[in-house]
């Protein structure tokens, strides 16, 4: 079963006032005014984790009722992140753009890999496979000219038994009567 999460960054619904926003947020939240203004620092904020999709959808919602426009995420895309990472998470929608990730190079080796173009496997739908298909394996080559077949409905009979070792030499042995 999945898990959600509500995600905010400042964004409001169209026609609503910031004042107004922070207002129902803040009555919303049961929270002071300096709590609020920090959620609107433009920077992503986790507002409610480890939800499932039922629950999400009545926190966006109210949210939204509230003049505020949340993104509704997976959990295990949050997982994958490195701390600080939270500003870069793509937006359901197409008014906030993702913004690319800068990373200053640890040293003059990782400084060599600043201008290489990766390709981005995050376009492929999910499920896709990211790899080219294989090639389909050649039957293999088999000499059977050499086997045959019983007739139909011929008794092929069983193998005769081996004997289990040697027999003993008995010709030294006599058998007396009395």
């Amino acid at each position: 079963m999945s898990r959600y999460q509500i995600v905010f960054s400042g964004q409001l619904v169209h026609g609503a006032s910031r004042e107004q926003v922070q207002a129902n947020l803040a009555k919303l939240f049961r929270a002071d005014a300096v709590r609020i203004a920090a959620l609107f620092s433009g920077r992503r904020v986790s507002l409610k984790g480890n939800l499932a999709a039922e629950e999400a959808e009545t926190y966006r919602t109210t949210l939204e009722r509230a003049g505020a426009l949340a993104d509704i995420l997976p959990m295990e895309a949050a997982a994958l992140l490195a701390p600080g990472q939270e500003a870069d998470l793509p937006a359901n929608r197409p008014e906030s753009p993702r913004k690319p990730l800068v990373v200053a190079p640890r040293d003059l080796y990782m400084a060599a890999f600043t201008a290489v173009e990766a390709p981005d496997f995050g376009v492929a739908p999910a499920g896709a496979d990211l790899q080219a298909p294989k090639p389909e394996a050649p039957p293999p080559r088999l000499d059977l000219s050499a086997l045959s077949l019983a007739p139909v409905g011929s008794d092929m009979g069983q193998a005769p038994a081996r004997p289990a070792g040697s027999l003993p030499d008995i010709s030294h042995l006599r058998l007396e009567t009395p």
